[in-house]
């Protein structure tokens, strides 16, 4: 009974790591003043994502449903004016997410880390701006499957979206992404989870 009261303490303090890390990281992001900046001319943008995460049962190893609950802090930073012309005009952007992944099947466990992406967004429109994106990252999990082990693993991505913008400089954002984990052979057994995720949210840029 101790070692389960001891073992939800740890992994309640693992759950609040990442929630201290999304509020520094939101709390230093200054306020301006509003500018029709969009991806056309802003130098970055922040945003949050939510959404849900299921393993692909059978697909290269990968031997169990998970099913997670998707928490995503993303801060971006442009580094390219527009190139390109017509459809395939665009920005390239850097993007560092702060996910928590909460497993609800089949078992409750957590999942987080950090990412780095690079984002190629189409400009074309200034009201549906469509991206491409792919990165990975660090991810530290508790959760005890037959594929995974070791608690530390590395991640990687990719994917695409969808800016739809509701004002000048705030919006609307859905994507899909490949998501796959496994420990770099660190450890036995290295087997991965591989899923595929549906997330919404809302973006600010400036």
């Amino acid at each position: 009974m101790q070692q389960m009261s001891t073992r939800n303490n740890i992994d309640c303090g693992l759950f609040m790591i990442p929630v201290f890390l999304v509020l520094v990281f939101v709390s230093g992001i200054s306020a301006e003043e509003e500018k029709p900046a969009g991806p056309h001319n802003a130098t970055s943008h922040w945003g949050v994502l939510g959404g849900y995460g299921v393993t692909h049962k059978g697909f290269k190893n990968t031997r169990t449903k998970v099913e997670t609950v998707d928490f995503v802090v993303r801060r971006g930073y442009f580094f390219t004016e527009e190139i390109g012309r017509s459809w395939y005009k665009g920005r390239h952007e850097w993007i560092f997410e702060i996910p928590v992944h909460y497993v609800t099947n089949p078992e409750t466990a957590i999942m987080t880390g950090i990412n780095l992406l690079g984002c190629w967004n189409l400009t074309s429109s200034k009201k549906v701006v469509p991206y491409l994106f792919a990165g990975g990252g660090l991810l530290y999990t508790n959760l005890n499957v037959p594929e995974l082990g070791a608690e530390f693993n590395g991640n990687y991505q990719a994917g695409a979206g969808i800016h739809y913008f509701i004002t000048g400089n705030t919006s609307i954002e859905f994507n899909y992404r490949y998501h796959h984990i496994s420990n770099a052979g660190t450890a036995k057994p290295n087997d991965p989870l591989n899923s595929s995720k549906v997330m919404v949210g809302i973006s600010f840029f400036r």
